[in-house]
């Protein structure tokens, strides 16, 4: 089936403009270079799936028009990808049946459990707090007719997972792809790399180490994401090859799940 993925944002923790910067791409005025924090949504069937809730999620919620989601799946649990839990509040009182379902790896349960012990542990009875309940990731699992497959990254020394849904895969926060996940990421259509800049990270792939996965794995499309502010879209994408983009805020892909 056809499916729609809605890039919500492609940017760093720190996101882009980076509070108290004045660098170029700071002050860019090209709208692809305003990076809110990273996350994408997967529509279809009427289904909306986003994969990690950033402190962003208000604004790109906004900005895409959400009305309605079904499901989130969660990455890690940094604060870059689950401080947005709280802004799901208007769309958990929408959803039926039941809470919003929120999948997480068991050990990401927990941690939200007790980070967010007054949404999953509150004996608060006037209202006021985000319906949501979760749900571990085990393995493989079907949301909606569609088969949405976990696959573990490293993000400097910790393993924590990417995510394949029919053609398309999305992976972010990794400084290392273990062969084993490679071997999942064959004969895509889309694949999201984190791309962070050219100089090395602890933490996170460059543009390099990206580039060098893309010609690996040979997808379609590659585009890279969480992308922070030493990367001026228009001009880093001239040095790219076509077949790789920087992703940007709002960037709308279709694809097969």
């Amino acid at each position: 089936m056809r499916a729609t993925l809605t890039v919500l944002g492609s940017g760093t923790s720190m996101g882009v403009p980076t509070i108290g910067c004045d660098c170029a791409v700071c002050r860019s005025q090209d709208p692809r270079d305003r990076r809110t924090r990273p996350s994408v949504m997967i529509s279809y069937n009427g289904r909306n799936v986003m994969i990690d809730s950033t402190p962003d999620f208000r604004e790109q919620a906004l900005r895409e028009k959400i009305t309605h989601l079904d499901a989130v799946l969660y990455t890690h649990t940094h604060a870059d990808h689950i401080l947005g839990i709280d802004d799901l509040r208007p769309l958990t009182y929408r959803h039926k049946p039941g809470k919003l379902p929120l999948y997480a790896t068991p050990r990401a349960c927990e941690f939200l459990r007790s980070m967010f012990r007054y949404i999953f542990e509150a004996e608060y009875k006037f209202g006021g707090l985000p319906l949501v309940e979760l749900l571990p990731i085990e393995g493989c699992f079907e949301l909606f007719g569609a088969r949405f497959e976990p696959v573990t990254v490293i993000h400097g020394e910790t393993p924590i997972i990417g995510f394949r849904f029919g053609s398309a895969a999305y992976l972010t926060d990794h400084s290392e792809v273990p062969a084993e996940t490679l071997e999942k990421l064959r004969g895509l259509d889309i694949l999201f790399l984190d791309a962070l800049r050219h100089k090395p990270h602890p933490t996170h792939s460059t543009v390099e180490q990206s580039l060098k996965i893309a010609a690996e794995l040979k997808p379609k499309r590659t585009f890279f994401t969480h992308i922070c502010h030493d990367l001026p879209h228009e001009a880093t994408n001239a040095t790219l090859p076509p077949e790789v983009r920087l992703a940007f805020d709002g960037m709308k892909l279709e694809f097969e799940i």
